[in-house]
């Protein structure tokens, strides 16, 4: 598969030749992300830092907080990583640090080893600096220890010259059960193919700037299809993962979707591009399009809006939703078009009344002694902290999203209670 890439340098999103000669300023970083996350992770590089001429922290931590990103340049200690895995980054990238000491310290999965070659020797401290170590060499030190390698043939990096499939091929081989990504001299969209066919994902950067790869070819070039019209079903699903029907997708609308952001399918029926909510207003927001494992269908995760997915009013085509979904569309609903008498309304526009329910619900559950008042306690306080961030602005998925953040993160705090809340009932 594909891994867009977004180099930092002064603030700006560029991309240089060899590492040395500025060939592109893309400028904002930021349009340039939104774009790429849907398609997939980021690798989100900061050149700078690499080159030990200052940092651009403070935007890439914003940048991975809002995007799915690996995360590298200049991180050359284990307290740094740390942090880089502690502000959301699914995966930091060491070079220079990819040292057995170092890599021993940090969680395995959430590791890949930089091995920068030119001409098949190890380069350091930004490409400037040759060492006699060649790519085998350190695979085999350094594969017990991380979950990828990511291998940029500098010789090839800018260039476009083509990549050197034989030599990826091997080095698939040698990284055993660590992931290779290969970097440097991608062309055509059919490059990415065959690497993905060989066993290894591929970075890809000035090709995507320069337009010689439009973002979504990168995606669908990896794809096939067993069926006669060369369409890959397509699983529609929100942004809390809840599937909401079956389309088709081909090539062309594939391109609109990343391009627009939206959701656009391709139409059986009608023998056409289908943009959903054209005509009935329920549009969709494009947050991320995923192959499956064997390449043959899509996973499109979108935002839903208007009454929902299916044509016949509901929110999917298996009926109505339930659960935690339903909760917060009445909610949302409340907020907007409350009915005369509505409980939630009166919560909405009265927040002391509120307060008090959320601490009196939560009172009553650390009260409670048997499953069954547990849940019934539960879905109180859940329902009463719900409508409190909904007010606010959040959602579901906002909240899911955080507690992924969290779940990443490697250091850990005490937890220990704030002191007003000390020696309260329990």
């Amino acid at each position: 598969m594909m891994i867009p890439s977004i180099d930092i340098q002064n603030g700006q999103a560029v991309q240089l030749i060899g590492g040395e000669k500025k060939a592109i300023d893309a400028g904002d970083p930021w349009p340039i992300a939104e774009k790429f996350a849907r398609v997939g992770e980021i690798a989100l590089i900061d050149l700078d830092a690499a080159m030990g001429n200052g940092n651009n922290s403070t935007l890439m931590r914003a940048l991975c907080a809002r995007y799915p990103c690996r995360v590298g340049g200049g991180i050359r200690d284990v307290q740094t990583a740390i942090d880089w895995l502690d502000a959301g980054a699914r995966k930091v990238i060491l070079g220079t640090a990819a040292t057995p000491e170092v890599l021993r310290e940090l969680p395995r999965d959430r590791v890949i080893a930089a091995l920068d070659a030119r001409n098949d020797r190890v380069v350091i401290e930004g490409w400037k600096t040759q060492t006699d170590a060649t790519i085998e060499d350190r695979m085999v030190e350094l594969r017990e220890y991380v979950s990828g390698f990511l291998v940029t043939f500098v010789e090839r990096e800018g260039r476009m010259g083509g990549m050197p499939n034989d030599r990826v091929k091997q080095l698939v081989q040698i990284a055993g059960d660590a992931k290779l990504t290969a970097a440097g001299g991608i062309r055509i969209a059919s490059d990415i193919a065959q690497i993905d066919r060989l066993g290894a994902d591929v970075q890809v950067g000035m090709a995507l700037y320069t337009g010689a790869i439009e973002l979504a070819d990168g995606l669908t070039a990896c794809l096939k299809s067993d069926r006669s019209d060369g369409l890959w079903p397509t699983v529609v699903c929100d942004d809390r993962g809840i599937t909401l029907g079956l389309v088709y997708s081909n090539q062309q609308s594939v391109r609109e979707a990343v391009d627009t952001g939206k959701g656009v399918y391709f139409s059986r029926s009608r023998n056409e591009i289908w943009r959903k909510g054209e005509s009935s207003g329920n549009s969709q927001e494009l947050v991320q399009i995923s192959m499956d494992c064997d390449r043959d269908s899509l996973r499109f995760t979108v935002k839903q809006s208007g009454s929902g997915f299916c044509h016949k009013g509901t929110r999917t085509c298996f009926g109505v939703n339930d659960g935690f979904s339903l909760l917060e569309h009445t909610i949302s609903q409340r907020v907007s078009n409350s009915p005369a008498g509505s409980y939630t309304r009166r919560l909405l526009d009265d927040p002391t009344l509120l307060r008090s329910k959320l601490q009196e619900e939560v009172d009553e559950l650390m009260e409670a002694s048997t499953a069954s008042e547990a849940t019934h306690e539960a879905a109180d306080v859940l329902y009463f902290a719900l409508t409190r961030a909904i007010q606010q602005g959040a959602s579901l998925s906002d909240i899911e999203r955080e507690l992924d953040r969290r779940s990443r993160k490697v250091s850990r705090r005490p937890g220990e209670a704030k002191p007003a809340y000390k020696g309260t009932r329990s």
